[in-house]
């Protein structure tokens, strides 16, 4: 599972009246940091959105779930990010084995 936070932002110019869900935010850390990181993960085109929804209720989700979770938020770094990714690789091929620690 893959969160990026988000900043909402008030458009400056009306919408127009679509029968869909709309919204207009900022990516944290950064647009081209956020994307590099969600192209790294792995992320697909399809995404969620949720003015309710906690980083930390996908953790909590995630975790009872047994499966991975990345979170590119405000402190994100590409380089971090990469290792982290590499490390859950690590864990979660070696975790079904290890009975999951």
């Amino acid at each position: 599972m893959i969160v990026n936070e988000v900043k909402v932002v008030k458009p400056q110019e009306p919408l127009p009246k679509l029968p869909v869900a709309r919204a207009v935010w900022e990516c944290l850390p950064d647009f081209k940091t956020a994307c590099a990181a969600w192209i790294y993960a792995g992320g697909a085109h399809h995404t969620g959105f949720s003015y309710s929804v906690t980083t930390e209720h996908m953790e909590d989700f995630a975790e009872m779930a047994g499966i991975e979770i990345v979170v590119i938020d405000g402190k994100t770094e590409i380089r971090d990010f990469k290792q982290e990714l590499r490390q859950n690789e690590i864990y979660y091929h070696l975790a079904p084995g290890l009975g999951r620690l």
